[in-house]
Parts: structure tokens; sequence; C-alpha cells
């Protein structure tokens, strides 16, 4: 079998983005979080602020898309999936709160689980992990925004 046929094979039906893209959180009414692709990570983590557990079961948190402007965000409040220890890039394992949440890169809408942190000193407000990414997407290193930058449009927040 060719290089060229075992390549369309194994892509078929796959949209390429780039190492960083523009993810929609459609439950919760944000657009366009500027999310670094991370394959050597298996799931996918959102920096949140002002965490709390609410006696229900489920979280309220604050979503800040831009680290540069600590302005309101969108307050959130979703059910929790679960809670694990998840090793940072650091090494070290903390205790997670996980959510599922529907997301939407480019033209596809899907539901992913994802851990909540603190992501305060980094660039990237989330990484997208391999479990998100894998039946959809294929990743282009040498690209960055692949599918373009959208409009933000942040709505009132939304229960999930």
């Amino acid at each position: 079998m060719g290089m060229g046929l075992m390549k369309k094979q194994q892509s078929a039906g796959k949209i390429v983005i780039g190492w960083a893209e523009g993810v929609d959180f459609v439950d919760w009414g944000i657009s366009d979080v500027q999310a670094k692709i991370d394959t050597g990570a298996r799931t996918s983590v959102l920096h949140v602020e002002d965490f709390d557990r609410l006696p229900d079961g489920s979280v309220v948190f604050r979503v800040v898309v831009d680290r540069r402007d600590h302005g309101e965000g969108v307050w959130v409040r979703a059910k929790v999936l679960k809670w694990a220890r998840v090793r940072s890039s650091t090494g070290i394992y903390r205790k997670r709160c996980f959510v599922r949440t529907r997301i939407r890169i480019g033209p596809i809408e899907k539901e992913i689980e994802l851990s909540l942190a603190s992501r305060e000193r980094m660039v990237f407000r989330m990484l997208l992990g391999r479990k998100a990414i894998e039946k959809d997407f294929l990743v282009d290193v040498s690209r960055r925004r692949v599918l373009g930058r959208r409009a933000r449009r942040n709505r009132e927040p939304r229960t999930s």
C-alpha cells in the first residue's frame, strides 16, 4: 500500500486542526476559548475561578476567558461527574472535579469530559486532551487556528 493511500485512509472524515484552536462551550454560552491541543494529555482541563461545591452535588464556578482581563467572566453551574486524581504537567497529583459539557470546534459539536482547575499562570485557559479530539480531528502541529477566529459572544450562564 502506497503512503498516499495510507494517508487518505487514516484521515478520512477527520478535520485538520492546528496546535491551538477556539472552542465554544455550547451549554454555557461561552465562545472562542483559546485552547492548546495537548495530545500528551488524556483528558481536557479548563481554567476556572471562584469554584464552590453545592449541597446538591453540583459545583458553581466562573469562567474567565481572557487571561489579561479578570472582569466578570461567565458564571456556570454544572453537575459533578466525578472527582479524580490527575497528574499535572509538573508531575504533582491533585484531586480535580470533572464535569461533562457540549463543545464546538469548527463544525463539530460533541459532549466531552473535562476537569476544572486553576491555570492562572498559563497562557492558554484550556488544554484539549486526546479523548476530546481522537475521533474527529487530526492535528497539524505546524499551524495555529486552522479553523479561524470567531467573534466572542457571552450569554447568560446556563445550568448543565
